[in-house]
């Protein structure tokens, strides 16, 4: 036996000691860390900091923040780990112009309220006063406006029944920069089709549709548009085929030559 290699009892011994030594000390450290984090602990569920503290509300745009604070069970002072977030989020979505809501928590004691509303579609005209309908059909009757809005098309001549959802369905399916270039939509039955309406654009034209074709054919607006000269002024007929008709001049019959299709 190569007699180099052995190490004797006496050699081993101090080693063995400072290998229990350490093994001791790291426990110790674990077991003090852990006493310290449930003191820590016992003070932060005892002091003010596990408190609500404030409620940060936000993409809210047409319903303010009091108004999202007043539907919610949330109350300054109140423990942090209290806050049911399901509950929370339940009581949001029964706001009308609330599609959906997510809350968390922001420790030490913070709430933090995500809302997400549904899009304004239009605004529906009633006796000088305009309501906004949101793209899920509702019509919100307490949100009346006296000024002219300019963010939505305006409805005229509807009524809450199943012709305005429709309008509102179609008007969804519309690409925003097309929707955003219609300033009137005025409710014009006729005998043939209950359905037509009438639109007058912001860049000068009127367009004549059918409620029941209005999304598909209205996608086809800028491509009709970019083929008339600006200073021709007119109806785009959209109900049969695609069809552009010159306003009429003063003192100058209609006939078929102001008439052409796109």
């Amino acid at each position: 036996m190569d007699k180099g290699k052995i190490v004797s009892l006496e050699e081993r011994i101090p080693k063995l000691k400072q290998h229990r030594k350490k093994k001791a000390n790291r426990r110790l450290t674990f077991l003090l860390s852990l006493f310290l984090l449930l003191i820590l602990t016992v003070v932060y569920f005892q002091s003010s900091l596990s408190q609500v503290k404030d409620i940060v509300v936000t993409g809210n745009h047409l319903v303010s923040d009091e108004l999202v604070l007043e539907k919610i069970s949330i109350e300054k002072g109140a423990n942090v780990w209290s806050v049911d977030r399901s509950k929370t989020e339940k009581e949001l979505v029964k706001v009308p112009e609330i599609a959906g809501a997510e809350v968390k928590l922001q420790l030490p004691n913070t709430v933090k309220v995500k809302v997400e509303e549904f899009e304004k579609a239009a605004y529906l005209i009633n006796e000088n006063r305009f309501y906004p309908i949101l793209e899920n059909g509702d019509l919100l009757d307490s949100r009346e406006l006296d000024d002219l809005p300019t963010d939505a098309p305006l409805l005229i001549g509807f009524k809450e029944d199943a012709i305005l959802k429709e309008m509102v369905d179609e008007l969804k399916n519309l690409p925003s920069e097309i929707k955003n270039s219609i300033s009137e939509i005025v409710l014009s039955p006729k005998k043939t089709d209950p359905y037509h309406v009438s639109l007058f654009m912001n860049d000068g034209f009127e367009v004549s549709a059918s409620i029941r074709t209005f999304s598909e054919k209205m996608v086809h607006y800028p491509s009709i548009v970019s083929q008339l000269d600006d200073s021709s002024k007119g109806v785009i007929d959209l109900e049969v085929g695609s069809y552009f008709r010159e306003y009429e001049t003063e003192g100058e019959p209609e006939d078929d030559e102001n008439e052409s299709e796109s």
